[in-house]
């Protein structure tokens, strides 16, 4: 058996990065994608190693001289590099086809040792290496039948994403046996070349063959194996990720993404906080049958928005404004407010920040166990001299949760003092008991209360982070209007308007996913309290923070989650008192249960281990 690498290509869309060098001397944490890929190879006792070079070969070839591989390495030039493609680079390799069982990868790939292993170790002599389709995927796709044959390829342009659940991605790793290169994949390819000409792929020759025998070439679908396909900075970053050995600088690199996390799919996401149960899959067809005139016009203005916000949240519109997330509300009303802020801590760090800690007073509640009351409230900020003060009610991350009969006497007291009152209510609607009867946005309480803003993350509740939707409520209908003029007019989406839109219809269907979250806090508060070594919070959020006291370090546990595709939040900066700390979402009942037995796996070996 033998190796193939085609490297010829010039990997334009990496833009200064291959300028004056191969692609694939591109680095993912510091290691070339051919050294990598080498030294794999160089591990399985192959003939020799033959690479198809083109673009920048006098400087590929130093390099992989230096990278100290045994196995034989055999070079064949593609002069014609700039106008031709990888059908032509095979073509080249031919006579080397034509002598032995080969291996053929293309060079742009990163993956792991395991990758290769299961193809030499699968008996079938002809295999294409193929993985379930994921978004993230470009480039050609297979369908299957119950056999591994290879009903059909797919190119690119023709994907029918209605579909994508029944397609394969080629990894571009294939076993080619001589039989086969001899008598179907290079008689082939010699009379589709002189068709079609050489700025063609390879991928092409296979489905020719396939049209008169489906039998010669198999599929192998990987069950769970890594690896990336690198064509632009955004492949090397997230390669990047997905490669690093660090345990910990892998876990810091993904909480730094701050989302996005799609492109993981095999990730499970217990760090940022949205409804597992809302929006229904009805909700979504409809918003998908109407993505053409969505994507293709402009949403409505702020008046429009804010009507459909008074029409669902019963507030009204002078006294409501929408936002492109609770974010963008939260900079604008801070930045009109001014004045000292007083803030509750551990907490959302979005008001802080819009601050500084300069301008900040805090009030810590870790000698509280994190546990608080308005009273307490009233009691450390008397004489603080506050101008504002922010509540977020579930907080975040420790859950604590006030009556609104508490938010109505801190209300009072604030506007005794002269303070105005922030509450974020972005997890209000998880609290036990009636939502109507544990929220202030509601015209009677802004009416009582006029120096309260009322604040709340769609997303979050809605569980639709992505559309990028909050609302701000106040009976300061001037300060109101002025947020509206000072925000962008188009600063929703389509997308973000139309769910406003239809939002009242499936009102049941939130109260139901409601239920349903609740419920399962429920079992996941008993299952994570019944781990040795966690202290867990009480909770009326769809979260829990819990201190670690094992000894293992809250960086550590987030880590070796993450190893296992669970990205919990750890804490411990953010608290500082010098104890260890994480958060973790409720999600569906058995994505909990999941993490559950991981944690505690993971802490019971930590114990063993010391």
């Amino acid at each position: 058996m033998q190796a193939v690498i085609l490297a010829a290509g010039m990997g334009r869309r990496l833009g200064e990065l291959t300028k004056g060098q191969a692609k694939c001397m591109v680095k993912v944490n510091g290691i070339s994608l051919i050294e990598r890929m080498l030294h794999i190879l160089d591990s399985k006792g192959l003939s020799r190693i033959v690479i198809v070079v083109g673009y920048q070969s006098i400087r590929l070839k130093e390099a992989v001289a230096s990278f100290e591989i045994h196995t034989p390495i055999c070079y064949v030039e593609n002069t014609a590099f700039e106008k031709t493609n990888n059908i032509y680079s095979l073509a080249l390799a031919a006579e080397y086809l034509q002598e032995e069982d080969t291996l053929l990868l293309e060079s742009d790939l990163i993956f792991e040792d395991a990758i290769v292993s299961c193809m030499l170790e699968d008996e079938r002599e002809t295999l294409a290496l193929v993985d379930k389709y994921e978004n993230w995927m470009d480039g050609t796709c297979l369908v299957l039948d119950k056999e591994d044959n290879i009903v059909d390829f797919i190119s690119g342009k023709l994907l029918d994403y209605k579909e994508k659940n029944s397609y394969y991605k080629t990894v571009n790793i294939y076993k080619f046996s001589r039989q086969f290169s001899r008598q179907f994949y290079l008689p082939f390819l010699k009379a589709y070349t002189a068709v079609m000409g050489d700025n063609e792929y390879y991928e092409s020759v296979i489905k020719f063959s396939l049209l008169l025998d489906k039998s010669v070439i198999k599929a192998k679908r990987l069950d769970g194996g890594k690896w990336y396909e690198i064509d632009d900075k955004q492949d090397l970053d997230i390669a990047g990720i997905l490669f690093t050995k660090n345990a910990k600088d892998r876990y810091q690199r993904m909480a730094g993404r701050f989302g996005g996390y799609w492109r993981y799919p095999h990730m499970l996401d217990f760090c940022y906080l949205v409804n597992p149960y809302f929006p229904p899959e009805k909700m979504m067809r409809e918003i998908a049958s109407n993505m053409g005139q969505l994507l293709t016009q402009y949403p409505s203005g702020m008046a429009t928005n804010c009507l459909l916000a008074s029409k669902n949240f019963g507030i009204r519109e002078e006294h409501i404004v929408v936002g492109n997330g609770a974010a963008e509300l939260i900079k604008e009303l801070l930045g009109k407010l001014g004045g000292k802020l007083g803030i509750i801590c551990p907490t959302f760090e979005e008001y802080a920040n819009r601050y500084g800690r300069d301008g900040c007073i805090v009030m810590d509640t870790a000698e509280m166990d994190f546990t608080y009351h308005s009273e307490d409230i009233i009691r450390y900020f008397s004489g603080k001299k506050a101008n504002s003060l922010v509540v977020i009610n579930p907080d975040n991350p420790t859950g604590n949760f006030m009556a609104l009969s508490e938010c109505g006497q801190l209300a009072g007291w604030c506007e005794s003092q002269g303070m105005s009152l922030i509450l974020d209510e972005s997890f209000s609607d998880f609290a036990e008991g009636d939502i109507r009867g544990n929220t202030a946005l509601t015209e009677e309480f802004l009416l009582k209360h006029p120096n309260v803003f009322v604040i709340k993350s769609i997303s979050k509740s809605y569980g639709v982070p992505g559309l990028r939707l909050g609302i701000l409520a106040s009976f300061q209908s001037c300060l109101i209007d002025e947020i509206k003029k000072s925000v962008p007019i188009w600063n929703l989406n389509s997308y973000a308007e139309f769910f406003m839109q239809v939002l009242g219809k499936y009102q049941q269907d939130y109260m139901e996913a409601l239920k349903k979250l609740k419920k399962d806090r429920g079992l996941f508060y008993e299952g994570l309290s019944d781990i040795k070594g966690l202290k867990v919070y009480p909770s009326q959020a769809n979260y829990f923070m819990c201190e670690i006291v094992s000894g293992m370090m809250s960086e550590s546990l987030a880590a070796e989650c993450l190893e296992r595709d669970l990205l919990v939040k750890d804490l411990s900066s953010k608290i500082g008192n010098g104890k260890q700390y994480i958060r973790v979402a409720v999600r569906r009942a058995e994505e909990n249960s999941r993490l559950v037995e991981a944690l505690r796996q993971i802490i019971d070996r930590n114990g063993k281990l010391k």
